[in-house]
């Protein structure tokens, strides 16, 4: 069965960075668009980043353009989330997410994602 396990989460000073990973197995990789979502206390859980399945594509929330960079490798079957000049609103859980092979690509929309990790938390300081 997909498992996704995501790591690398934490408790980080505003300012700070985090590197968030997310570990894939039981699927064909290659063949999944990966995304990130986090959710606040009290708040929807909203669309953070996203990747197309070679890497070539990628699309990000407003809120963290410029600060937050996905990536991915195909030979690891992991994808990842480096997070800079992280912010106290940044606090959240943070969750992995994939689609089904040869999935239309639909960066923002949650109903997209089949599969979903169990979720990291990231906490900021101010």
């Amino acid at each position: 069965q997909v498992q996704l396990v995501e790591s690398g989460g934490g408790l980080v000073q505003a300012g700070g960075s985090l590197r968030l990973s997310c570990a894939a197995s039981g699927l064909t990789f290659s063949l999944y668009h990966m995304a990130w979502f986090r959710q606040a206390p009290g708040k929807e859980r909203e669309f953070v980043a996203a990747i197309t399945q070679s890497g070539g594509g990628t699309h990000y929330a407003d809120s963290v353009k410029g600060r937050f960079t996905i990536s991915r490798d195909n030979a690891k079957n992991t994808v990842y989330l480096q997070m800079n000049s992280l912010k106290p609103e940044d606090t959240a859980v943070y969750y992995c997410s994939g689609d089904g092979p040869f999935a239309r690509w639909q960066p923002e929309g949650q109903y997209a994602y089949d599969y979903w990790g169990q979720g990291t938390q990231v906490t900021v300081s101010s």
